[in-house]
């Protein structure tokens, strides 16, 4: 493999981690647009399990404004131990590990999850864009936090 291929191969491995990690983000942050931009638009396959699957990214955004973009609600994303395999120039798929913390502020309950993400990825116009992703929690862990 010539030194431009490999340099190509890597340069489209780190934006495929630079773009899972802007989506856990902007997840946190609750950047509506920027969270839609993730994905590409038309259809996607979007697994949340219990959350719901999603045939298009406007049905998932908007039950993540439903859902997340509270005052009350405090997310915290940690995506891990990317294993993303080039399947071509433009089409890509990885697995993540996700550890996720929620507190509702109101009521002090808490939620940690273990999580694994199957996801699928293309470049579009030099972009690379989620195109499915699948959630699959391993463990869960509910609590109550005490002021």
């Amino acid at each position: 493999m010539d030194l431009q291929v490999r340099i190509a191969r890597l340069e489209s491995l780190e934006a495929i981690r630079q773009l899972k990690h802007r989506y856990l983000n902007a997840c946190d942050l609750k950047e509506v647009e920027t969270i839609r931009d993730c994905f590409a638009e038309g259809e996607v396959d979007i697994d949340y399990g219990p959350l719901g699957r999603f045939q298009h990214r406007d049905g998932f955004i908007e039950l993540y404004q439903r859902l997340a973009c509270q005052l009350r609600v405090i997310d915290s994303h940690h995506g891990a131990n990317p294993e993303i395999e080039l399947l071509d120039d433009d089409h890509a798929r990885g697995r993540w590990a996700l550890s996720y913390f929620n507190l509702d502020a109101q009521t002090g309950v808490t939620r940690r999850l273990g999580v694994i993400y199957d996801d699928r990825y293309q470049c579009i116009d030099g972009q690379w864009k989620i195109t499915a992703s699948r959630s699959r929690i391993l463990a869960e862990v509910l609590g109550r936090h005490q002021p």
